[in-house]
Protein backbone atom coordinates (compact mmCIF):
# COMPACT_ATOMS: atom_id res chain seq x y z
CA UNK A 1 0.00 0.00 0.00
CA UNK A 2 1.41 3.59 -0.84
CA UNK A 3 2.49 5.67 1.87
CA UNK A 4 -0.31 8.68 1.61
CA UNK A 5 1.39 12.47 1.64
CA UNK A 6 -1.21 15.02 3.17
CA UNK A 7 -1.07 17.96 1.37
CA UNK A 8 -3.13 21.76 1.60
CA UNK A 9 -2.17 24.62 -0.66
CA UNK A 10 -2.84 26.26 2.69
CA UNK A 11 0.27 27.34 4.77
CA UNK A 12 -0.83 28.26 8.24
CA UNK A 13 0.31 27.33 11.98
CA UNK A 14 -2.93 26.05 12.23
CA UNK A 15 -3.12 23.68 8.75
CA UNK A 16 0.14 22.17 9.92
CA UNK A 17 -1.05 20.79 13.34
CA UNK A 18 -4.48 19.99 11.36
CA UNK A 19 -2.46 17.79 8.69
CA UNK A 20 -0.24 16.48 11.54
CA UNK A 21 -3.33 14.69 13.20
CA UNK A 22 -4.41 13.56 9.85
CA UNK A 23 -1.13 11.77 9.10
CA UNK A 24 -2.30 9.12 12.40
CA UNK A 25 1.06 8.57 14.64
CA UNK A 26 1.01 10.61 17.69
CA UNK A 27 4.37 10.90 18.67
CA UNK A 28 5.23 9.11 22.07
CA UNK A 29 7.68 9.25 25.08
CA UNK A 30 10.14 12.76 25.01
CA UNK A 31 9.91 14.12 21.54
CA UNK A 32 12.55 15.91 19.97
CA UNK A 33 11.23 18.89 17.15
CA UNK A 34 14.08 18.87 14.80
CA UNK A 35 13.98 22.49 13.00
CA UNK A 36 16.44 24.81 11.02
CA UNK A 37 17.11 27.62 13.48
CA UNK A 38 18.15 30.01 10.47
CA UNK A 39 21.78 31.78 9.79
CA UNK A 40 21.91 35.12 11.05
CA UNK A 41 20.99 37.10 8.26
CA UNK A 42 18.97 34.73 6.44
CA UNK A 43 15.45 36.55 5.53
CA UNK A 44 13.68 32.87 4.59
CA UNK A 45 13.97 30.23 7.43
CA UNK A 46 10.04 29.68 8.82
CA UNK A 47 10.13 31.11 12.16
CA UNK A 48 9.23 29.70 15.60
CA UNK A 49 5.91 31.02 15.65
CA UNK A 50 4.96 29.23 12.43
CA UNK A 51 5.80 26.22 14.16
CA UNK A 52 4.54 26.62 17.55
CA UNK A 53 0.84 24.70 17.58
CA UNK A 54 2.39 22.02 16.22
CA UNK A 55 5.14 21.95 18.67
CA UNK A 56 2.89 22.38 21.99
CA UNK A 57 0.56 19.81 20.52
CA UNK A 58 3.76 16.95 20.45
CA UNK A 59 5.01 18.70 23.65
CA UNK A 60 8.22 19.04 21.80
CA UNK A 61 11.66 20.31 22.59
CA UNK A 62 13.03 22.07 20.17
CA UNK A 63 16.47 20.41 18.30
CA UNK A 64 18.96 21.55 16.40
CA UNK A 65 22.62 20.89 16.02
CA UNK A 66 26.10 23.01 15.42
CA UNK A 67 27.47 23.54 12.34
CA UNK A 68 30.96 22.62 10.44
CA UNK A 69 31.54 25.86 9.14
CA UNK A 70 32.01 29.27 9.93
CA UNK A 71 28.75 31.10 10.81
CA UNK A 72 26.83 32.01 13.70
CA UNK A 73 25.58 28.43 14.56
CA UNK A 74 29.42 26.85 14.34
CA UNK A 75 29.68 26.88 18.42
CA UNK A 76 26.97 25.61 21.05
CA UNK A 77 27.57 29.14 22.46
CA UNK A 78 27.00 31.13 19.40
CA UNK A 79 24.18 28.64 18.32
CA UNK A 80 22.38 28.99 21.93
CA UNK A 81 22.46 33.42 21.53
CA UNK A 82 21.48 32.84 18.00
CA UNK A 83 18.28 30.43 18.83
CA UNK A 84 17.25 33.02 21.71
CA UNK A 85 17.67 36.23 19.10
CA UNK A 86 15.48 34.27 16.12
CA UNK A 87 12.98 33.50 18.84
CA UNK A 88 13.23 29.57 19.59
CA UNK A 89 14.39 29.70 23.13
CA UNK A 90 11.55 32.22 24.05
CA UNK A 91 8.86 29.88 23.03
CA UNK A 92 10.54 26.61 23.55
CA UNK A 93 12.36 24.48 25.47
CA UNK A 94 15.52 24.04 23.35
CA UNK A 95 18.83 21.70 23.11
CA UNK A 96 21.54 21.77 21.08
CA UNK A 97 21.93 17.96 20.76
CA UNK A 98 25.96 18.02 20.28
CA UNK A 99 26.15 20.83 22.73
CA UNK A 100 28.85 18.51 24.83
CA UNK A 101 30.96 15.47 23.76
CA UNK A 102 31.03 12.59 22.82
CA UNK A 103 29.22 12.14 19.63
CA UNK A 104 26.76 9.43 19.29
CA UNK A 105 27.79 6.79 16.91
CA UNK A 106 25.37 5.01 14.75
CA UNK A 107 26.15 2.16 12.60
CA UNK A 108 25.56 1.80 8.78
CA UNK A 109 25.79 -1.53 7.85
CA UNK A 110 24.86 -0.82 4.16
CA UNK A 111 26.80 2.06 3.93
CA UNK A 112 28.58 2.20 0.42
CA UNK A 113 30.04 5.80 1.02
CA UNK A 114 29.86 5.87 5.11
CA UNK A 115 29.21 3.23 7.86
CA UNK A 116 28.76 5.42 10.67
CA UNK A 117 26.73 8.39 11.22
CA UNK A 118 28.04 10.70 14.03
CA UNK A 119 24.94 12.63 15.49
CA UNK A 120 24.56 14.85 19.03
CA UNK A 121 25.57 12.77 22.06
CA UNK A 122 21.59 13.83 23.50
CA UNK A 123 19.39 12.43 20.67
CA UNK A 124 19.58 9.12 23.03
CA UNK A 125 17.46 11.92 25.39
CA UNK A 126 15.03 11.23 23.21
CA UNK A 127 12.07 8.53 22.00
CA UNK A 128 10.57 10.03 18.83
CA UNK A 129 10.76 13.27 16.43
CA UNK A 130 9.17 15.60 14.23
CA UNK A 131 10.85 16.47 11.68
CA UNK A 132 10.06 20.32 10.51
CA UNK A 133 11.57 20.97 6.83
CA UNK A 134 11.43 24.07 4.99
CA UNK A 135 11.55 22.82 1.74
CA UNK A 136 13.74 24.84 -0.42
CA UNK A 137 16.81 24.79 -2.91
CA UNK A 138 20.22 24.02 -1.69
CA UNK A 139 23.56 24.90 -3.21
CA UNK A 140 25.00 21.75 -2.29
CA UNK A 141 22.35 19.34 -2.02
CA UNK A 142 19.99 20.70 -4.87
CA UNK A 143 17.02 20.79 -2.17
CA UNK A 144 16.35 20.71 1.22
CA UNK A 145 13.77 18.92 2.54
CA UNK A 146 13.34 15.89 5.51
CA UNK A 147 16.32 13.56 4.14
CA UNK A 148 18.59 16.85 4.57
CA UNK A 149 16.97 17.46 7.82
CA UNK A 150 17.62 13.57 9.02
CA UNK A 151 21.01 13.79 7.92
CA UNK A 152 22.89 16.65 7.85
CA UNK A 153 20.84 18.39 10.29
CA UNK A 154 21.03 15.45 13.15
CA UNK A 155 24.53 15.02 12.54
CA UNK A 156 26.95 16.91 14.82
CA UNK A 157 29.17 19.34 13.63
CA UNK A 158 32.19 17.07 13.26
CA UNK A 159 29.28 14.49 11.58
CA UNK A 160 28.22 16.93 8.86
CA UNK A 161 32.11 16.69 7.65
CA UNK A 162 32.49 13.32 8.05
CA UNK A 163 29.12 12.86 5.42
CA UNK A 164 30.65 15.84 3.59
CA UNK A 165 33.88 14.31 3.20
CA UNK A 166 33.03 10.35 2.59
CA UNK A 167 33.80 9.96 6.19
CA UNK A 168 37.09 12.03 6.24
CA UNK A 169 35.99 16.05 7.04
CA UNK A 170 39.49 17.10 5.59
CA UNK A 171 37.68 16.73 2.54
CA UNK A 172 34.85 18.21 3.28
CA UNK A 173 34.52 20.69 -0.40
CA UNK A 174 36.65 18.19 -2.61
CA UNK A 175 34.32 14.62 -2.24
CA UNK A 176 32.58 13.21 -5.25
CA UNK A 177 29.47 15.02 -5.39
CA UNK A 178 27.40 12.15 -6.24
CA UNK A 179 28.85 9.46 -3.15
CA UNK A 180 28.04 12.58 -1.13
CA UNK A 181 24.33 12.73 -1.91
CA UNK A 182 24.64 9.20 -1.18
CA UNK A 183 26.21 9.93 2.27
CA UNK A 184 23.43 12.04 2.93
CA UNK A 185 21.06 9.49 2.41
CA UNK A 186 23.20 6.66 4.29
CA UNK A 187 23.17 9.04 7.39
CA UNK A 188 19.40 9.43 6.87
CA UNK A 189 18.59 5.83 7.21
CA UNK A 190 21.03 5.99 10.63
CA UNK A 191 18.70 8.24 12.14
CA UNK A 192 15.20 6.47 10.80
CA UNK A 193 16.71 2.80 12.30
CA UNK A 194 17.72 4.07 15.35
CA UNK A 195 14.36 5.94 16.33
CA UNK A 196 12.85 2.95 15.08
CA UNK A 197 10.75 4.50 12.69
CA UNK A 198 8.94 6.76 15.45
CA UNK A 199 8.87 9.89 13.47
CA UNK A 200 6.48 11.88 11.01
CA UNK A 201 7.70 14.65 8.43
CA UNK A 202 6.16 18.42 7.76
CA UNK A 203 7.75 20.07 4.82
CA UNK A 204 6.38 23.57 4.25
CA UNK A 205 7.21 24.91 0.05
CA UNK A 206 6.71 28.86 1.38
CA UNK A 207 9.78 31.30 1.00
CA UNK A 208 11.35 28.91 -1.70
CA UNK A 209 14.83 30.49 -2.71
CA UNK A 210 17.60 28.45 -4.64
CA UNK A 211 19.58 29.04 -1.49
CA UNK A 212 19.46 27.08 2.02
CA UNK A 213 18.80 28.33 5.41
CA UNK A 214 22.24 27.87 6.08
CA UNK A 215 23.22 30.95 3.64
CA UNK A 216 23.38 34.34 5.72
CA UNK A 217 22.97 35.57 2.26
CA UNK A 218 20.74 33.76 0.29
CA UNK A 219 19.01 34.89 -2.89
CA UNK A 220 15.12 35.99 -2.09
CA UNK A 221 12.59 33.20 -3.35
CA UNK A 222 11.84 32.45 -6.94
CA UNK A 223 8.59 30.62 -7.40
CA UNK A 224 5.37 30.96 -5.16
CA UNK A 225 4.53 29.11 -2.06
CA UNK A 226 2.37 25.78 -2.63
CA UNK A 227 1.74 24.23 0.46
CA UNK A 228 2.56 22.23 3.47
CA UNK A 229 2.74 18.13 3.00
CA UNK A 230 3.21 15.92 6.07
CA UNK A 231 4.19 12.08 5.46
CA UNK A 232 5.30 9.41 7.62
CA UNK A 233 7.75 8.56 4.58
CA UNK A 234 10.76 11.21 4.38
CA UNK A 235 11.38 9.75 0.65
CA UNK A 236 7.36 10.50 -0.51
CA UNK A 237 7.74 13.61 0.98
CA UNK A 238 10.59 14.49 -0.82
CA UNK A 239 9.65 12.95 -3.84
CA UNK A 240 5.98 14.85 -3.74
CA UNK A 241 7.50 18.28 -3.54
CA UNK A 242 9.62 17.78 -6.10
CA UNK A 243 6.74 16.64 -8.55
CA UNK A 244 4.16 19.50 -7.43
CA UNK A 245 7.02 22.22 -8.24
CA UNK A 246 7.52 19.95 -11.62
CA UNK A 247 3.92 19.92 -12.36
CA UNK A 248 3.36 23.82 -11.49
CA UNK A 249 3.64 26.57 -14.26
CA UNK A 250 4.88 29.56 -12.47
CA UNK A 251 7.72 31.50 -14.08
CA UNK A 252 10.11 30.81 -11.64
CA UNK A 253 9.92 26.86 -11.77
CA UNK A 254 13.39 26.46 -14.61
CA UNK A 255 15.61 28.87 -12.25
CA UNK A 256 14.38 26.04 -9.22
CA UNK A 257 14.94 23.33 -11.04
CA UNK A 258 17.96 24.47 -12.17
CA UNK A 259 19.51 24.39 -9.13
CA UNK A 260 17.69 21.26 -7.78
CA UNK A 261 18.94 19.27 -11.35
CA UNK A 262 22.75 20.77 -11.73
CA UNK A 263 23.38 19.24 -8.20
CA UNK A 264 21.37 15.83 -9.04
CA UNK A 265 19.11 16.56 -5.99
CA UNK A 266 17.09 13.57 -7.10
CA UNK A 267 20.12 10.79 -6.63
CA UNK A 268 19.41 11.34 -2.26
CA UNK A 269 15.92 10.16 -2.97
CA UNK A 270 17.23 7.48 -5.39
CA UNK A 271 20.12 5.93 -2.56
CA UNK A 272 17.11 6.49 0.11
CA UNK A 273 14.78 4.29 -1.90
CA UNK A 274 17.98 1.62 -1.81
CA UNK A 275 18.36 1.54 1.14
CA UNK A 276 14.40 0.92 2.08
CA UNK A 277 13.34 3.76 4.77
CA UNK A 278 10.37 5.12 2.43
CA UNK A 279 9.39 4.60 -1.35
CA UNK A 280 9.21 7.04 -4.23
CA UNK A 281 5.46 5.88 -4.79
CA UNK A 282 2.62 7.72 -2.90
CA UNK A 283 -0.46 8.70 -2.36
CA UNK A 284 -1.28 12.31 -2.33
CA UNK A 285 -4.37 13.13 -0.54
CA UNK A 286 -5.62 16.72 -1.03
CA UNK A 287 -6.90 18.56 2.14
Amino acid sequence: MKEKVYFSKEISPEKVLELYKLAGKELGGKVAVKVHSGEKGNQNFLTPDFWKPVVDHVKGTVVECNTAYEGARNTTERHTALLEEHGWSGLFPVQILDNEGPDLELPIPEGKNIQKNFVGKHLADYDSMLVLSHFKGHPMGGYGGALKQLSIGVASSYGKGYIHGLGDPANFWTADHDSFLEAMAEAASSVVKYLKGNLVYVNVMKNMSVDCDCCAVAEDPCIQDMGILVSLDPIAVDQACLDIVYACDDPGKAHFLERVESRNGIHTIERAAELGIGSREYELVEV
